[in-house]
């Protein structure tokens, strides 16, 4: 069996991180509809289903988007797995006195937060795609399912959202620029402009998709 090289992993890496970011941002401008209102919010979910018809049956798209979006998460955690353990064993002794290499905290943080994401992205389609973990859990009323979700009463839900959200934006923030790295920017203000804007989408995902939780927890959304 051919072992795909680290440099087939790394591209495998930034492209389908690519597409998860691309999904993640349509993503969230769909969410943020929400503050439209009930009638254009719940219009908007049930149009999602129709997408594709009458070539397609209702929510086949959505199925199918989930199936490659899967196939893309199954890949890009793969190959940072493989990544991983490559670079464990080309350095399998470690040193009484290593010195410590400094790098930036979502870089560090990249494992953990993947862990958190993966449980998160299972909750999440337990509780708004399907409904079974949602206090509400009417398909034909996603407004209300998400008002149910992040009520006060359910701070806890809104906790791990932020926790899961925090997460994404750090690991976007190291993954972009690592993407553009892997994707050829290799010179020093092609790397600083790569960093200043993976900075800044990350900040745009973390405040986009917490202002709708937020929102809820506070009363502006009700």
């Amino acid at each position: 069996m051919v072992r795909p090289s680290s440099v087939t992993l790394k591209i495998i890496m930034a492209v389908s991180g690519i597409l998860l970011v691309l999904f993640l941002f349509a993503h969230m401008a769909g969410n943020l509809k929400i503050f439209l209102g009930e009638t254009d919010f719940d219009h908007y979910a049930h149009w999602l289903r129709t997408i594709g018809t009458p070539l397609l049956p209702d929510t086949w798209f959505l199925w199918i988007q989930r199936a490659l979006l899967t196939v893309a998460l199954v890949a890009h955690i793969y190959a940072a797995a493989v990544l991983t353990r490559r670079a464990r064993q080309a350095r399998p002794v470690k040193y009484a006195h290593r010195p410590k290499i400094q790098g930036s905290y979502a870089a560090r943080t990249m494992r953990w937060g993947g862990v958190i994401v993966f449980l998160f992205v299972i909750y999440h389609i337990l509780d708004l795609t399907t409904g079974h973990l949602n206090p509400k859990g009417d398909r034909e009323h996603p407004y209300a399912n998400v008002v149910a979700d992040f009520a006060p009463d359910r701070w806890f839900v809104t906790l791990f959202y932020t926790l899961a959200v925090v997460a994404v934006g750090l690991h976007l923030a190291h993954g972009i620029f690592s993407a553009a790295r892997t994707l050829g920017q290799q010179t020093e203000k092609g790397q600083k402009r790569a960093k200043y804007i993976s900075i800044a989408l990350s900040l745009v995902l973390v405040v986009g998709y917490l202002s709708v939780p937020f929102a809820v927890l506070t009363g502006l959304v009700d």
